[in-house]
């Protein structure tokens, strides 16, 4: 290992970029704390504003994939699509297998230049999350209970607030509702068979009321549905402590936009409700289809492309680590001349405090200490 791989494997190095995210975005939130005041009066630069904040936190998670651990992101796709994304709201059908697979959508949008304004469908208990749930709070995230009799009404609600959205935007969702597990993906074929839906072999089966009341409520908002199926080269498992510790991944995005290999217009998704519901499984068939043409070939059947790196996510952490760490040296230089025993101790602490916090935010990520969601051994009704 050169000295470089070494130091990033450092925990010293780990805590450093954690304290930055931390602290960095919890001065933002508190920052978007103020910003209240302008919705009432100028709603559009409210949410300006809140994009260009959500991107000074949301780009570090990004510059850690993209600059510290060096990942290689290639999308597949054709050339005629590829000049539109960015310049349109689209729906990004998201498979949702592993413990980074939001990080690397995170990337796209950031090579598209949509990252600060991107959306998701999230579950509600990530609306108390410091930091990443407080900013999803301020930038109009769709957050649901899991419960469609209790969601329904509030996430239309928030879906038609986006009608007006000043920013260009990409609306994230992850159809099956929890990350893929093999005791998720029995229950789910289980389901399948009662209800006589052809099964899948790499997939959930999709949660489609979710998906036809965003497609109902962004009609003449979106321009098109983008599915994209995330795999990794050697069959790796990444995970977040991997690119903590600076491993390199071979990451490829396939974007199907038809089964002809274009984008799908929004108006050739159906509006109705049960025909917008056989489509998403005709869809997610199409899916399996191609997972299991990666798996056999390790390449998917389009042009690949490398869209460029772009350089302000390295900018931005860079600007918040001279910022904060020399206020934090300084501290550090002053508590070790003052020689109190109380004051080491004391230091001693937070320091244990904070790796505990380090590896709570990393084991939510974690796909073993994941959402039971999928999980009810009763085989709760899909939604």
């Amino acid at each position: 290992m050169d000295i470089v791989g070494f130091l990033k494997s450092q925990f010293i190095c780990h805590l450093l970029i954690c304290y930055i995210f931390i602290v960095s975005g919890l001065i933002i939130n508190f920052i978007q704390l103020f910003t209240l005041i302008l919705w009432p009066i100028n709603k559009q630069l409210f949410r300006r504003i809140n994009c260009r904040l959500a991107y000074c936190i949301s780009s570090q998670m990004v510059m850690l994939l993209e600059w510290w651990s060096g990942t290689d992101c290639t999308l597949y796709t054709d050339p005629e699509s590829y000049n539109k994304y960015g310049k349109e709201n689209a729906i990004v059908i998201l498979n949702h297998n592993f413990e980074i697979d939001f990080l690397c959508g995170w990337n796209f949008c950031e090579r598209f230049g949509v990252l600060g304004s991107s959306k998701v469908l999230a579950k509600k208990e990530l609306s108390y999350m410091p930091i990443i749930g407080w900013m999803w709070y301020f930038l109009e995230i769709v957050f649901c209970k899991r419960k469609w009799e209790e969601d329904r009404k509030t996430v239309m609600q928030k879906l038609l607030n986006l009608r007006d959205y000043p920013e260009n935007f990409w609306f994230l969702i992850h159809c099956e509702g929890t990350r893929f597990t093999e005791q998720k993906h029995q229950i789910s074929m289980q389901v399948a068979e009662a209800k006589g839906l052809p099964k899948l072999k790499y997939h959930l089966l999709p949660r489609t009321k979710g998906f036809a009341v965003t497609v109902q409520c962004l009609r003449n908002v979106v321009s098109a549905v983008y599915d994209s199926t995330l795999n990794f080269r050697n069959n790796e498992n990444p995970t977040l402590l991997g690119v903590l510790n600076g491993k390199k991944y071979q990451a490829d995005l396939y974007f199907l936009l038809s089964t002809i290999g274009r984008r799908i217009p929004l108006e050739e998704v159906p509006e109705d409700e049960r025909e917008c519901s056989n489509w998403l499984h005709k869809l997610y068939q199409e899916k399996d289809a191609f997972q299991e043409e990666y798996y056999r070939t390790g390449t998917y059947p389009a042009v690949p492309i490398v869209p460029p790196r772009r350089p302000w996510t390295l900018l931005n952490w860079l600007f918040w680590a001279l910022l904060l760490l020399y206020p934090l040296f300084k501290l550090l230089i002053n508590m070790i001349n003052s020689g109190s025993s109380l004051t080491l101790a004391s230091f001693a602490f937070v320091i244990v405090i904070a790796s505990v916090g380090v590896r709570w935010m990393i084991g939510v990520t974690e796909i073993n200490k994941g959402s039971t969601y999928g999980n009810n051994d009763n085989k709760q009704k899909q939604k």
